[in-house]
């Protein structure tokens, strides 16, 4: 089950460090009931994902630290990369793309807008490491702290350019296809980072935090798309050394390694279900061998940006763009393949492909293979639009249903598993109980601050509110529902003639209606990381008219959604 938060971010709560807390407690009750028994914690943070959000006081610690720009940054992260050993002697910083602008090309606007997203980026990257260094000291107080095995892998991907080339202050609108115009960024930069914003930083930024390295997240052709820091403490069995271990590894391997680590074979099958062999190879060797080969192989795609590295060698596919989701541009058989010597190359500086066909076509032949073998294909480079494809229904779910009626305490719904209620019309019916101007609370929800709508009453009064990405717009009633049985409908017609068109939205109370209003557009994919729910808005809000979770006072018997 969810756990919902016990005060707001108003009073101080952030996911990050509930989180931790939490943690250290399951750890020390682990601990308590079973001190002789081996526990096994997974422990994954929203950070650095976007949304980043993060109080005043650890983003303002960061003031000015990035005035400087994305490349001198970057050519400073390199040099103490160098220094401390962390990348080879002589690995090259790769060149500025052109899909990164120069700093001094940039306005005055455009460089305190980045500066300002940056700053917002590193409190919270900063925060994080505060929490997770919580927790590291928490396993150092436990009574065999030096016989626990940590392995931290420092993110899931390379830094994300999803935020685009300006940044935004809404990771969904972005995901949908949308964009937003700096103006409007500027217009509203003082909820950044804030339970208000769904923050995250350019791509200039984006390019510098994978420093050498060419590309991003979702590239995963590059290096910079794929390659984090990990890094493994186990004072127990692990001597220290000063040689950073530079064998090709992936998270493939983490399972194997832990599973050899506490001599525990890989179940045939759970809970009667048989279990596909693990792809992965462990690494415990590693720890005590600097000299570790690694994986031998390993393939890598994403939108269709592939890649295969064999031996050493790696050959690059790069196909999409992450800030258009907008795009996807087919034609797989134009892409032009890359070919790298990471043996002599650790940033893939020096494309060999020109030079090397034969190597090129052998790694190309072994990408398919892996492809073919891992159900690679089809390729499907499609973002925003895929995105919008209905997702599978909940097990159970009958695929033909048109109805779905719910009631109090049905909250916490995953979007895939709530009602259709995207790109179609659809009527929401809902039969409550009140009394009349003293009730108030939502009586359905679906999304939050970055997208969503939400049936609510204020003072008695019904309101509906679709927030299309921040922008609102609000039906509200002409007086209070009366006191006792009362039924409150919306009507959501939709224009259709594809995705994300408009609508007109009629507010009705006891059949007669009381509001009506029409959107130009509504949201075509995804409301966000946000759930469905009645009797109330868990997480963050769809509207910042009232205070989540905002619980219905009143009675909801039922509230019944038809769709079309």
């Amino acid at each position: 089950m969810p756990v919902e938060p016990d005060k707001t971010p108003e009073q101080g709560y952030h996911f990050m460090t509930d989180m931790t807390d939490r943690a250290i407690a399951r750890m020390k009750l682990s601990k308590s009931v079973a001190p002789d028994k081996p526990f096994f914690m997974y422990f994954a943070p929203g950070a650095m994902h976007a949304p980043h959000h993060v109080t005043a006081e650890w983003r303002d610690r960061f003031k000015g630290e990035f005035d400087m720009g994305w490349e001198q940054y970057r050519e400073l992260v390199y040099k103490r990369q160098i220094e401390m050993g962390i990348i080879p002697p002589g690995t090259q910083l790769t060149p500025r793309p052109d899909w990164v602008p120069a700093w001094d090309s940039l306005s005055a606007e455009q460089k305190r807008l980045y500066t300002a997203f940056m700053e917002n980026f590193a409190g919270f990257f900063a925060f994080t490491d505060h929490e997770i260094g919580r927790l590291l000291d928490a396993v150092k107080a436990l009574p065999d702290a030096d016989n626990t095995l940590v392995i931290y892998i420092v993110g899931d991907n390379g830094a994300s350019a999803e935020g685009g080339p300006d940044g935004t202050l809404n990771e969904i609108k972005g995901l949908n296809g949308l964009s937003t115009t700096i103006e409007e960024i500027l217009a509203h930069i003082d909820t950044l980072g804030g339970p208000e914003s769904e923050p995250h930083y350019p791509v200039g930024w984006a390019w510098a935090g994978n420093t050498p390295f060419q590309w991003v997240k979702q590239v995963a052709s590059h290096l910079g798309g794929t390659r984090n820091p990990m890094v493994v403490s186990w004072p127990a069995r692990i001597k220290h050394d000063d040689k950073p271990r530079d064998a090709f590894l992936h998270l493939v391997d983490v399972v194997p390694t832990i599973l050899d680590a506490a001599q525990i074979p890989m179940p045939k099958t759970v809970n009667g279900i048989e279990q596909l062999p693990l792809a992965g190879k462990s690494f415990l060797a590693s720890f005590a061998d600097p000299g570790f080969q690694g994986r031998p192989e390993q393939y890598f795609e994403v939108l269709s940006n592939r890649s295969i590295y064999a031996d050493g060698w790696k050959a690059n596919a790069q196909h999409t763009l992450p800030w258009r989701q907008d795009l996807a541009p087919g034609n797989w058989d134009k892409d032009r393949w890359e070919l790298y010597d990471l043996k002599a190359d650790f940033s893939e500086a020096n494309d060999l492909a020109g030079q090397m066909p034969d190597k090129l076509a052998e790694m190309k032949t072994k990408f398919d293979a892996a492809a073919q073998r891992y159900d690679v294909y089809p390729l499907d480079d499609r973002g925003a639009a895929r995105i919008a494809i209905p997702k599978p229904l909940a097990p159970g779910a009958d695929p033909r249903a048109t109805r779905f009626t719910y009631f109090t305490g049905a909250t916490r719904i995953a979007e895939p598993a709530a009602p259709p209620m995207k790109n179609r019309s659809w009527t929401l019916t809902a039969k409550v109980k009140t009394d009349g101007a003293n009730t108030d609370g939502v009586i359905m929800a679906f999304g939050g601050v970055a997208a969503g709508l939400s049936l609510y009453l204020k003072d008695g009064v019904p309101i509906f509110d679709y927030n299309y990405f921040e922008k609102h717009t609000v039906l509200k009633g002409q007086a209070p529902l009366p006191v006792g049985a009362t039924t409150v409908a919306l009507d959501f017609d939709y224009a259709g003639g594809g995705v994300g068109k408009g609508a007109m939205l009629r507010l009705k109370v006891d059949g007669k209606q009381v509001a009506e209003g029409r959107m130009e557009a509504t949201v075509p994919g995804r409301f966000g990381i946000d759930t469905f729910g009645i009797g109330e808005d868990t997480g963050q809000p769809v509207t910042f008219d009232y205070q989540p979770p905002f619980p219905f006072t009143g009675q909801i018997e039922e509230v019944d959604i038809q769709v079309r």
